[in-house]
């Protein structure tokens, strides 16, 4: 394991806030480490990340395909602050400049970290030969489909910058030629086909080079308003760092949850990007439940972490009052939520006479939060995981 001391013919560049737009912008894939040199776990995966960029850089040798690169986030606060960085070490992927929501968690090995990367270059585009093939398709999941008239255009190449970043979201598909002839009556095309044998297709209107327009509209079909929690993907979902609105309901109460994204759309559609919208199966979530002091007997019940603490929606039945859940959320981030826990009902809520009443205890803490575990906690997985 000689290798392992010996980084010298490693290319690992180290970021700044001078370089790092610049070369993330220019990076088709970069794996950034954000270490702490007082971090023993850090200092263990520096010659494994060293020797994982030697691999790959004899096998995507311009430097622009895959970049290794390294923050010290002590001399750097201010760039672990931009992303949320907040246990050590952590690899995060980034694509033209754009962090990934998920982070590296796999194997703190050579093998490993080769082979992860080695998947983020693959074509994430199935490209279809025959047209009936897209009939065949599952529809279970989201599928984007492309139809092009050559793979050699700027449409087709703002299409496969989105795929790169979303194919973990959805199924992307294209087409080309005479295979699509039938599907470009307009001109170059992109569909959706959402989950549902039944559901309609919805078309792409907007200029087929706008990256930005197109990752928007895609992002908006490939990633639900309101996604499912799970213990899977928790801590990725507490690192957004955004506070919770969670339906607990038993999962086969799809009518809770269909009345409960309705509503979403309905009344928060303006919230998103303040506050994540969630789903949760009471049964396998018991615990938060019994912060709230429910239990699944109760469900459905709608509440709300902040990370510091939970409220609860007063009663599911009020979900549809215009305006009811969105005041709920306008509640939280006015403080008023908390207030309320502790001083009873704002003046101005109180009918004239009613006397406020004085609360001794606090809310009941966070529980999701505990799915993001602290630095010391993390670093001991990771280090039984590494040996």
């Amino acid at each position: 394991v000689s290798w392992l001391f010996n980084p010298a013919r490693s290319e690992i560049t180290s970021l700044d806030s001078g370089n790092i737009d610049d070369i993330l912008n220019n990076a088709d894939v970069a794996l950034v480490n954000f270490y702490a040199d007082w971090c023993r776990f850090s200092q263990m995966l520096h010659p494994i990340f060293e020797e994982a960029s030697n691999v790959i850089k004899e096998e995507y040798p311009d430097k622009n395909q895959v970049v290794f690169a390294r923050v010290d986030c002590d001399q750097h606060s201010d760039i672990a602050q931009r992303y949320r960085i907040s246990k050590y070490p952590t690899l995060k992927l980034f694509r033209n400049g754009m962090m990934m929501k998920r982070e590296y968690r796999g194997q703190r090995s050579v093998t490993a970290i080769a082979d992860y990367i080695r998947q983020q270059k693959s074509n994430p585009i199935r490209e279809v030969q025959d047209l009936e093939e897209i009939s065949s398709l599952d529809r279970s999941r989201r599928n984007i489909i492309g139809y092009f008239e050559q793979k050699d255009s700027d449409n087709y190449r703002t299409f496969e910058r989105v795929a790169n970043i979303l194919h973990d979201d959805c199924v992307f598909l294209s087409a080309f030629g005479a295979i699509s002839k039938a599907e470009r009556f307009s001109g170059d095309n992109v569909i959706y086909k959402p989950p549902g044998e039944n559901a309609p297709d919805m078309v792409y209107l907007g200029s087929l080079t706008n990256f930005d327009l197109i990752y928007a509209w895609t992002q908006d079909k490939c990633v639900p308003l309101v996604r499912e929690i799970t213990f899977e993907n928790g801590e990725e979902l507490t690192e957004e760092g955004l506070p919770f609105l969670i339906l607990f309901h038993m999962k086969d109460d799809l009518e809770s949850l269909e009345k409960f994204q309705q509503e979403v759309a309905r009344q928060l559609i303006g919230e998103k990007g303040t506050i994540n919208f969630l789903h949760a199966d009471c049964d396998k979530f018991r615990h938060p439940l019994l912060h709230i002091q429910k239990t699944p007997a109760d469900c459905p019940v709608i509440a709300i972490d902040s990370f510091r603490h939970m409220y609860v929606f007063p009663d599911f039945s009020d979900l549809s009052v215009p305006g009811k859940l969105k005041q709920f959320v306008l509640d939280l981030h006015s403080g008023k939520l908390h207030r309320e826990f502790h001083h009873g009902p704002d003046p101005t809520d109180v009918a004239p006479g009613q006397p406020i009443q004085d609360l001794a205890s606090s809310p009941p803490e966070s529980s999701f939060q505990k799915l993001a575990p602290s630095e010391h906690r993390y670093t001991l997985l990771r280090e039984k995981d590494e040996l």
